[in-house]
């Protein structure tokens, strides 16, 4: 079975909405507009925010040891792939590449793209991954402006009054508009 592989890249890491004290990596599509988020621990995001902002920690960390030591050994790495997803669990494998072998060694998603950023191997995934698992900027919006839009409908107006004054006090206007048009949607009925 011969499936299609998609590039990607590191788009940036923020705090997980999801799990408190981890981060959530996402990583984008190359030439693309699908993301694909991905839950990782404290020191990955560590390692791969150090790498996104170009800094040099005065010691190597686990990740650039790891590197200095396949370059040392005359072992390069080919790619990361992202090959597996299972009740939010991302697998993936990296693949080295030494003088007489080419090996797939097993990997968590957030060690193989650490380690990738730092011998600039590039991440792959498969369409089916990313079909089921992305999402778009687009969508993310839309699914925001949605989850507004069912909570207004959910608060009395003294809290809508409130809540349309905070928004202009932080000038999102957009999300006041709003607000204001559903105050005046309850009073005329």
């Amino acid at each position: 079975m011969n499936k299609k592989k998609i590039e990607l890249e590191v788009l940036y890491v923020t705090c997980s909405q999801e799990r408190a004290g981890a981060y959530a990596m996402i990583l984008g599509e190359v030439n693309g507009k699908r993301q694909l988020p991905i839950i990782i621990g404290t020191a990955e995001a560590q390692a791969i925010m150090l790498e996104i902002k170009g800094i040099e920690p005065s010691r190597p960390l686990t990740h650039s040891l790891f590197s200095s030591v396949l370059q040392a050994l005359g072992i390069s790495m080919i790619q990361a792939v992202i090959h597996h997803v299972e009740n939010g669990i991302f697998y993936a494998y990296i693949y080295l590449k030494s003088t007489n072998a080419i090996l797939r060694v097993d990997s968590r998603t957030s060690d193989a793209v650490a380690l990738a950023m730092r011998m600039t191997a590039p991440i792959y995934t498969y369409e089916d991954i990313l079909a089921t698992e992305s999402f778009t900027e687009d969508t993310c919006r839309q699914t925001t402006e949605e989850n507004r839009t069912r909570t207004l409908m959910d608060e009395d107006l003294d809290t809508l009054n409130a809540a349309m004054e905070k928004a202009i006090e932080t000038e999102n206007y957009e999300y006041a508009a709003q607000i204001r048009d559903e105050i005046k949607k309850r009073k005329a009925t």
